[in-house]
C-alpha cells in the first residue's frame, strides 16, 4: 500500500551517513538507556494530554531460521494471547476502556506494538507491555489456534490478491540468496508447519529488553518517563542475543520478464524494478524528481503529453537493514497496448540515463521532502513511527535529526552517480506485468 502518508514517511526517514552536523533538529528527541540495554526515546509533544507508547523489537522476518518463514508475524498475533495477569483477548479491551487504541505490525526488520492513551494511563499500558515481554502464554493450544488464523490471513492477503502474488515472485528474484526473498507473512507451506516449540524458541530468543526500543511521543517529560520505564522494563533481565549476518543477494545477471494473469485484475500494471542500496538520500531525490508526483518528468511525458498512461511514477525506500529496490511503474490508458507503453517507459528511463534530471527539478524535489517534515512534527504518532522504524533499521538518532541538512547537501552530481549505479549497473532489472485473465 502506497498512500500519501506512507510516501511521506518513506521520504522523510531516508537518511544517510554523509551529514555530521545539523542546524536544527527535526524532533528534538531525547534518548537514554536502561541498565539492561533497552533504549528509551522520547519525543515531547505537549499539544494534548495524550501519548503514543511503542515497543519496537529488533527482529523481523529476515531474522527467522530458514524454513520457518512467518514466525515474526506469528508473534504479532501471539502477543495478544494473554499472560497470567491479562487473559487472552483482554489487552486491547483494557486499552480501549482507557480511552485509547492499540495495534501491531511486522516487517522484514522489526516487530512493533503500540498504544495511544491519555497520559495518565501510560503506567498501565507500560505494565501490560512489560508483562507480555516475558510472561506470554505460548501454550500449544494458543499457538495452534492462532496458526489457523494466520493461514486464513495469508489466503485473504496473498492468495486472493493478484498484486501480492506477483510481488512474491518479484522478491524471489530481486532478493535471491537474501532473507528478504520470503514474504513477511511467510510461505503457506512453512506457516502450516510451524509448531508450538518453534514459537516458544523464537520468543525465548528475541523478546527481551536489550532487543527492544521504547519510543514515546506525547505530553510527558523525560524526568517523568524514565522512572516509569525503569519500574516496568528496567527490572527485566537482558539475554544473550544471536548475531545476525545477512548474506549478500545473488547477482541478477540476466534481465527477467515475469507476468501474472488473473481474472480479478481489472487494469494491467507495468513495473520495472531495480535492486538498490539502502541509505541513499540521492536515490530518494531521484525518485521524487523523476516520478514522485504529477509534476514529475515521467508523469508529464507518459500521462499528460503522450497520453499513454493514466498513472506513472517512481518510488524507493531507503529504510531497511538490507538491500532495497527502485521501481518505475505505469498503468496504460484505455486502448493502449501494454507493449507500446513498455517501449515508452523504457525510453523514458533511457532518456533519464542520457540526459539526467534538470537541476531545478532536483532542488524542488529536495524542498518537497523537507517541507513534508512540517506535517510530521504536528502528528502524535507520526514521529514515533519515523524514529522507531529508522532506529530498528540501523540508523542513529543523530542521522534522523540531521535529515534536513542531509537532503540539502544532495547535489546533481550525487543524483547522477546513483542513477548510473542503480539503473545502469551490473544487476539487471525485472520487468513485471500484472494482467487481466485475457492478457494484453
Amino acid at each position: 500500500m502506497r498512500n500519501l502518508g506512507v510516501y511521506i514517511l518513506t521520504l522523510f526517514i531516508s537518511v544517510t551517513l554523509s551529514c555530521k552536523t545539523a542546524t536544527a533538529k527535526v524532533f528534538n528527541a531525547q534518548s537514554a538507556f536502561l541498565p539492561n540495554g533497552m533504549q528509551v526515546v522520547l519525543i515531547e509533544n505537549n499539544r494534548a494530554p495524550v501519548v503514543s507508547h511503542m515497543i519496537w523489537y529488533k527482529v523481523g522476518r529476515a531474522d527467522e531460521v530458514s524454513g520457518h518463514s512467518g514466525l515474526a508475524h506469528f508473534f504479532e498475533h501471539l502477543m495478544f494471547k494473554g499472560t497470567k495477569t491479562v487473559p487472552a483477548g483482554e489487552f486491547s479491551k483494557i486499552v480501549k476502556s482507557l480511552g485509547g487504541n492499540d495495534n501491531a505490525f511486522t516487517s522484514q526488520d522489526y516487530t512493533a506494538y503500540f498504544q495511544s492513551v491519555p497520559v495518565e494511563h501510560l503506567d498501565t499500558v507500560m505494565k501490560m507491555e512489560a508483562d507480555r515481554m516475558t510472561n506470554l502464554n505460548v501454550s500449544d493450544e494458543n499457538v495452534l489456534t492462532e496458526r489457523d488464523v494466520i493461514i486464513e490471513e495469508r489466503k485473504q492477503r496473498v492468495e486472493n490478491n493478484p498484486s501480492a502474488i506477483l510481488g512474491e515472485e518479484i522478491d524471489s528474484i530481486l532478493y535471491a540468496n537474501h532473507p528478504y526473498r520470503a514474504p513477511v507473512i511467510g510461505f503457506m507451506s512453512e506457516i502450516e508447519g510451524l509448531t508450538p516449540n518453534d514459537a516458544r524458541e523464537f520468543y525465548k530468543t528475541w523478546y527481551a529488553p536489550n532487543n527492544a526500543i521504547l519510543v514515546v511521543s506525547g505530553n510527558i517529560s523525560m524526568g517523568d518517563l524514565m522512572p516509569l520505564a525503569e519500574k516496568h522494563y528496567g527490572v527485566i533481565p537482558p539475554i544473550t542475543l544471536p548475531e545476525t549476518i545477512y548474506p549478500k543477494p545473488a547477482p541478477i545477471k540476466a534481465r527477467h520478464e515475469i507476468s501474472y494473469k488473473d481474472a480479478r485484475v481489472g487494469t494491467p500494471t507495468l513495473k520495472i524494478i531495480y535492486r538498490a542500496p539502502h541509505k541513499s538520500e540521492a536515490l530518494s531525490v531521484l525518485a521524487d524528481a523523476f516520478g514522485g508526483n504529477t509534476t514529475s518528468q515521467l508523469y508529464k511525458s507518459l500521462v499528460l503529453d503522450q497520453k499513454l498512461a493514466v498513472q506513472a511514477g517512481a518510488y524507493y525506500s531507503s529504510v531497511s537493514k538490507g538491500p532495497s529496490e527502485f521501481t518505475v511503474y505505469a498503468v496504460p490508458a484505455p486502448g493502449v497496448d501494454l507493449k507500446t507503453l513498455e517501449l515508452s517507459l523504457v525510453g523514458e528511463i533511457d532518456t533519464l540515463l542520457a540526459g539526467g534530471i534538470n537541476h531545478d527539478d532536483i532542488e524542488r524535489a529536495k524542498q518537497r521532502m523537507i517541507d513534508a517534515t512540517i506535517f510530521e512534527r504536528d502528528s502524535l504518532m507520526g514521529p514515533a513511527m519515523i524514529v522507531g522504524r529508522a532506529l530498528t533499521s540501523g540508523f542513529t538518532l543523530d542521522e534522523i535529526e540531521n535529515w534536513p541538512d542531509t537532503v540539502k547537501a544532495v547535489t546533481s552530481e550525487d543524483v547522477e552517480k546513483i542513477r548510473d549505479t542503480v539503473l545502469n549497473g551490473a544487476d539487471q532489472p525485472i520487468i513485471a506485468k500484472l494482467l487481466p485473465a485475457e492478457g494484453l
